[in-house]
């Protein structure tokens, strides 16, 4: 504590901060995967590459898959309220287990800010006087609602084919993308895990992190700069088939990745991403303190982040934050980051466009993500899993590696099984009505009918 508070002095007093280099140079080959790539003159990444070696009787060709029809209508009015229409196929919101699923076929959600069909009508300050008893008594006309006028319509109507990823699949890659504070290690057991199943893994360091390079200009640390960053390193390994793995802050990224390249990106998971919102950094933050001072108060922020990441604050879970090298980075770059967290274009509207199926991970005793965030999103993305892992928290993927890998394997493998749905609706044609899903700020409220979910073959 002396030491942080002495070293934040000299920093206050020589403006000074720590620089972090790559530990090779750009020109070195690979070395147990690791890659340093430039992806900006005078701006490089570390990056953890494993191409395994399959044999020749690997299943090069991938399976045939299941076609899905994408049909959408995203409406925004003027006074900000979305509705949002399925036309085509409907992924379940929720899945218990990956490798099974079905579709429901020409369902219709609507998620709108506010509900008008259960809201009562004005009283008339004038009531009108009893009609005379008669047997022949009309009901009285529903009130007029004034027609309200969108402004902005957004159709979406194309073919999505998704399949089966296995590790035998040469055209299939995975990309790993960490979060504020973190560095690829923190996927240390998800690469290993899938790079022995056989799948080509890639996990980059983000500029400032782990053994990448630091740019001491606050401009190099926005959210449009490290997109770009990642922008070059997905089409640098990218296969015909991806697969991206964001967590926390790594999730608008994925999601950046999934907009820009919908053809090349096949399915998302997302851990502990927080809500479909666009990102706005807060004025009010800690953050927002000098670097110098916050060089003083980073063994503080230490501890805060172990209490605040794990479920539990053992001697594990200590080692487990030194051996991912997790939220070790200058204090500098952790306050360029969090004031670098502008992304306007990323709001409901830019999340309901992606056609991607998506796995939403997140962990029961997570603080720093609520769990009604993840909720909000899975109402919005079009084809949603929603999984919580009950004893993880934010780390989820470094405190409960075996349940985050397993979830995952079955996630890539999954592919939606249309036949046994349309043998369902056959039988409950007028059985469902669609439901309407209303909500206002964080409130949610359910109108109609409760949608009728069909099991999952376990």
């Amino acid at each position: 504590m002396l030491t942080s508070i002495t070293e934040g002095i000299l920093c206050c007093l020589t403006g000074k901060t720590n620089v972090v280099l790559p530990v090779e140079s750009s020109d070195a080959g690979p070395a147990d995967g690791f890659e340093f790539v430039e992806v900006k003159p005078g701006r490089v990444l570390r990056v953890r590459h494993i191409l395994p070696e399959r044999q020749a009787t690997s299943d090069s060709q991938p399976e045939q898959g299941v076609s899905i029809h994408c049909k959408r209508k995203i409406t925004v009015y003027r006074n900000g309220q979305l509705v949002i229409e399925n036309l085509g196929d409907v992924l379940h919101s929720e899945i218990l287990q990956c490798q099974n699923g079905d579709v429901e076929q020409c369902s219709t959600v609507e998620v709108e800010l506010a509900d008008y069909s259960t809201a009562p009508s004005s009283p008339d300050p004038k009531p009108a006087p009893p009609l005379p008893d008669s047997d022949q008594q009309r009901p009285a006309p529903p009130p007029r609602r004034r027609r309200r006028k969108p402004k902005r319509t957004v159709f979406i109507d194309s073919e999505r084919r998704i399949t089966s990823c296995k590790g035998t699949h040469s055209d299939v890659a995975l990309f790993f993308i960490h979060g504020v504070g973190g560095s690829l290690d923190i996927w240390g057991r998800q690469l290993d895990f899938f790079s022995r199943l056989g799948y080509e893994v890639v996990a980059p360091d983000l500029a400032g992190h782990g053994a990448s390079t630091a740019p001491q200009i606050a401009a190099a640390y926005t959210f449009y700069a490290l997109a770009e960053d990642l922008r070059a390193i997905f089409k640098r390994y990218a296969r015909k088939r991806n697969i991206l793995i964001g967590h926390s802050y790594g999730v608008s990224f994925c999601t950046f990745l999934a907009h820009e390249y919908p053809e090349q990106v096949h399915k998302v998971v997302m851990i502990n991403g927080g809500g479909p919102t666009a990102l706005e950094p807060s004025l009010c933050s800690i953050f927002q303190l000098p670097s110098c001072i916050l060089h003083c108060l980073s063994p503080c922020l230490a501890w805060s982040f172990l209490k605040a990441g794990f479920a539990r604050q053992g001697a594990k879970e200590k080692q487990l934050l030194k051996e991912g090298n997790a939220f070790n980075v200058s204090p500098f770059v952790l306050r360029a980051m969090m004031s670098g967290q502008y992304w306007p274009e990323g709001d409901e509207v830019y999340h309901a466009e992606l056609t991607v199926p998506i796995l939403l991970v997140h962990g029961l005793y997570d603080k720093f993500v609520p769990m009604d965030e993840d909720q909000r999103m899975a109402e919005i993305l079009l084809f949603a899993f929603l999984k919580v892992i009950e004893e993880g928290s934010h780390m989820v993927m470094m405190e409960c590696p075996e349940t985050v890998n397993t979830l995952l394997h079955e996630f890539f493998l999954w592919e939606p099984d249309i036949s046994a749905s349309k043998a369902d609706q056959t039988a409950t044609t007028d059985a469902t009505v669609a439901p309407t899903v209303a909500t206002e700020g964080t409130t949610e409220e359910t109108a109609g009918a409760p949608k009728a979910n069909k099991p999952l073959n376990k």
